[in-house]
């Protein structure tokens, strides 16, 4: 049977079958033990083959992923940020926009709350956002979970389609599915009053049925960092600096003051041409490039080499036990005492 992985909790994953809907056709399964010595990680929306046993046996080739949160198989990511009650944060969600596109998922910006704004205060933020993200291609939406403003307008959007949501916590992403379809009745809480932020009300990754898409409810989180990627290929991540950096007289140019060897800037045409990049995003770009500096730092002297989990053999892939594993084990252990035991009778012949 093949089947979609619908929500994880601990070991057990429920699997949606192929062509079925409603809560009541999810199976338990369990994670094939092969799978588990390969190291496999499952995540929501994997599509996957369960044998008889309700066992996980293969995870089929995905078509993106990413870690944060731990889903797969997109369409769609829908980035909601909150116009007020949490302030809007653009550096955060330049971090959630680069992170999405190292993992080549399309992105959708949601702006919720904009009930909360007053009709000025409101188009001014409007006037900059799409200033600065619809020259990048971006598709952006306002919404408001009490006034219901843009509701149809996202679910036309989203039609067909699985999508996650990704946001920060208490931007009002478990709202504006409530909003959406009130049977989900997912539980929300205010903004902190001290803090001025959200709590965490979604725990895990689920996939959610709306009668024509689906949705991955997944945890709100903030502190996703950049230190899986090189300073070198960090400012091709940004639209504006990739269309600008061919211009650099160095090839390996990082686009700050301080970025050749001479500590000039007079070669970089980034530099030069700061003024058609909105200060956020080259301020985001100069905070992501040194969480970048310290990954490099890392590797280069800690390494970042890892045993591989599997071993091929007549075209056959199998899992491969780890060395802490195989010092233990029964064929090492009956060597080892043949070995003693041989040493023992040659040392009792000497005496």
């Amino acid at each position: 049977m093949k089947g979609t992985v619908y929500k994880i909790h601990s070991d057990f994953y429920y699997v949606m079958p192929d062509g079925k809907k409603g809560a009541h056709n999810l199976i338990e399964c369990k994670l094939r033990e092969i799978l588990k010595k390969q190291k496999i990680k499952i995540a929501a929306g994997d599509f996957a083959e369960v044998e008889d046993s309700n066992a996980i046996v293969k995870v089929l080739t995905r078509k993106n992923h990413c870690a944060k949160p731990n889903v797969a198989n997109l369409d769609l990511m829908l980035v909601v940020s909150a116009i007020m009650e949490p302030e809007l944060n653009f550096v955060q969600l330049n971090r959630y926009l680069i992170f999405l596109k190292y993992h080549n998922i399309p992105a959708l910006l949601c702006f919720s709350k904009d009930d909360l704004a007053d009709e000025g205060g409101l188009n001014k933020i409007k006037e900059r956002i799409n200033k600065i993200y619809k020259p990048l291609g971006y598709d952006i939406i306002f919404t408001s979970s009490v006034s219901c403003d843009g509701l149809l307008e996202l679910r036309e959007y989203i039609k067909g389609k699985t999508i996650a949501l990704m946001g920060q916590s208490g931007v009002g992403k478990s709202s504006l599915l409530n909003a959406m379809n009130p049977e989900f009745n997912l539980r929300t809480k205010s903004v902190s009053g001290r803090l001025k932020r959200g709590t965490h009300t979604t725990r895990h990754c689920e996939i959610m049925e709306f009668c024509d898409f689906k949705i991955i409810d997944t945890p709100g989180f903030s502190k996703l960092t950049f230190d899986f990627i090189l300073p070198k290929d960090l400012g091709g991540l940004f639209d504006e600096i990739r269309a600008l950096r061919d211009g650099c007289r160095y090839s390996d140019c990082l686009h700050t003051e301080e970025n050749d060897s001479n500590g000039s800037s007079s070669g970089c045409n980034v530099i030069k041409n700061l003024c058609d990049i909105d200060i956020s995003r080259y301020e985001s770009y100069l905070e992501f490039l040194n969480e970048a500096k310290k990954y490099k730092e890392k590797i280069t002297y800690e390494g970042v080499k890892t045993e591989s989990t599997t071993k091929t053999h007549s075209n056959k892939e199998f899992a491969k036990i780890s060395s802490k594993k195989r010092t233990h084990s029964r064929k090492r252990t009956k060597q080892n005492t043949k070995e003693a035991l041989i040493e023992s009778i040659l040392g009792e012949e000497d005496d």
